[in-house]
């Protein structure tokens, strides 16, 4: 599969648009990683857990926009995007979106 942010891909043809496709997960890290990032905000610096967390996150919806454009017949995304957002304290909503498309 290809995935690219772009609304073309380099050297190929756009065939068939199958369409808008999404994929999208919430995660969030334990009761002791969230304490110890509290801590860690107090007093600045890079919160290890979390940024793992969302790197995570973003694999995970990547994963399943991958595998919904796949089912549904398309060969390549273009326009991948993220979006994030917050649900409760601790736990984030990461979404991948894009067109599913065919190329030659």
């Amino acid at each position: 599969m290809i995935v690219v942010t772009t609304e073309q891909i380099q050297g190929k043809e756009i065939k068939q648009v199958i369409g808008v496709m999404s994929g999208g997960t919430v995660q969030s890290k334990n009761i002791g990683k969230d304490i110890g990032a509290g801590l860690k905000g107090l007093v600045g610096g890079e919160m290890k857990s979390y940024t793992q967390m969302m790197e995570e996150a973003r694999n995970v919806a990547l994963q399943r926009l991958i595998d919904k454009a796949s089912d549904a017949g398309a060969n390549a995304i273009v326009g991948m995007r993220f979006m994030t957002s917050s649900i409760i304290q601790g736990a984030s909503e990461v979404i991948a979106y894009g067109t599913a498309v065919v190329v030659e």
